[in-house]
């Protein structure tokens, strides 16, 4: 199967390192490039010129809502599909249908659902949502239930613990249906993904630790008759020489505050998410003088864990290396695969015009990329 590959959209903010987070640190509070929709529709269409196929929009407190943005961003490109983020406990199931169906309408088809179960409790109870970890998964398990009978095109009933339906349908079905994404590393999350999901995306732990969670899914799948398909969402610095991109990993890890990373860390020791306990192991919290002390595998750098949530790995490289990397990925069962970098509209073009070209010659994805350019420089802001 080939790869595609997606983008992220900073709904955010963005900046130049991954210190210009406003969700992360204070000092990324007055993130340099504010998310306005003039901003975001140049990294939308620059995203789409270089021949990603979707760009995960994402959920939370710390950003703009994704259905809202992203339906704004339909009139300002004309290809790019749109990951849509959003929590289960926030919304209806027969209401997110109905979004579903409206916006494939709208859209010409072009909605892809990211399932988001929840953040950690601190942040779900903002929203009135004081399950406990695994009864969300239990509750998403029903609402994805409810949502793929509703998207069968017939009123559908539903009772289960969390939702209890008599009815439930949408104007019309989607067309096509959109996709659903859906992460989560926990025992309680993996079953769901087994039932539910069409793809199931993971962060970027080395290639074997991914192999392996791969290799479970497909078991747990086969035991429900279905099969997945399966993403990796990860940072990237690429550039045209290995050391350039590593430089560029220095640059981010000397503008560390040890303060800002400490605090990070004490918040994310207490978190209950197992795919964030993964991420947080590969750094163990330490702040060190080299980035290449936080190689963890050959081109995988561990150092934007230190203060970001979430995805906290980078594929860093030359262009080649980078692809070596993605095709190391995909050599275990990873066929999509989402990205991002600082800031996003400049690190879509190193990517693009580098990776892109170099995945295309060796038969992994059609070149719908401008093409190679042997010496790239970042794109003007």
């Amino acid at each position: 199967m080939p790869i595609t590959t997606h983008w992220f959209l900073p709904t955010h903010g963005d900046g130049r390192s991954v210190v210009d987070r406003p969700h992360t640190t204070p000092t990324g509070a007055d993130t340099p490039r504010r998310p306005d929709i003039d901003y975001l529709a140049q990294v939308a269409q620059a995203v789409e010129h270089l021949g990603f196929t979707g760009m995960l929009t994402p959920t939370g407190s710390w950003c703009q809502d994704a259905w809202i943005t992203t339906a704004a961003l339909l009139a300002r490109t004309k290809r790019i599909k749109f990951l849509v983020a959003f929590r289960p406990g926030s919304l209806s199931p027969t209401l997110a249908a109905q979004l579903a169906s409206t916006y494939q309408k709208v859209s010409d088809g072009r909605l892809l659902l990211n399932i988001v179960t929840g953040g950690e409790s601190t942040e779900q109870q903002r929203y009135g949502d004081w399950l406990d970890h695994d009864e969300r998964y239990a509750r998403t398990d029903e609402f994805l239930a409810i949502m793929r009978g509703i998207f069968a095109g017939e009123p559908f009933d539903f009772d289960g613990e969390h939702y209890s339906v008599r009815g439930a349908t949408s104007f019309e079905p989607p067309a096509p249906v959109p996709p659903l994404y859906f992460g989560g590393s926990s025992d309680a999350a993996l079953p769901v993904a087994a039932r539910r999901a069409d793809v199931h995306l993971t962060w970027g732990e080395p290639p074997a630790a991914v192999g392996r969670k791969v290799q479970r899914l497909r078991e747990l799948a086969a035991e429900e008759g279905r099969e997945l398909r399966f993403g990796l969402r990860a940072h990237v610095i690429t550039r045209n020489t290995s050391a350039d991109a590593w430089d560029t990993a220095q640059r981010f890890l000397e503008q560390m505050d040890p303060a800002d990373v400490a605090a990070s860390q004490a918040k994310i020791a207490k978190t209950e998410a197992v795919g964030q306990q993964k991420m947080a192991a590969l750094h163990g919290g330490v702040l060190p003088s080299s980035a290449r002390d936080l190689e963890v595998h050959p081109g995988l750098w561990a150092g934007v864990g230190l203060l970001r949530g979430g995805a906290g790995t980078a594929l860093v490289g030359s262009h080649s290396e980078v692809a070596d990397l993605i095709e190391e990925y995909h050599s275990v069962g990873i066929d999509e695969f989402v990205l991002s970098g600082y800031p996003h509209l400049e690190e879509a073009y190193w990517f693009g015009e580098g990776v892109h070209p170099e995945l295309a010659r060796r038969g992994l994805r059609e070149n719908s990329s401008p093409g190679a350019v042997r010496d790239l420089e970042p794109a003007p802001h």
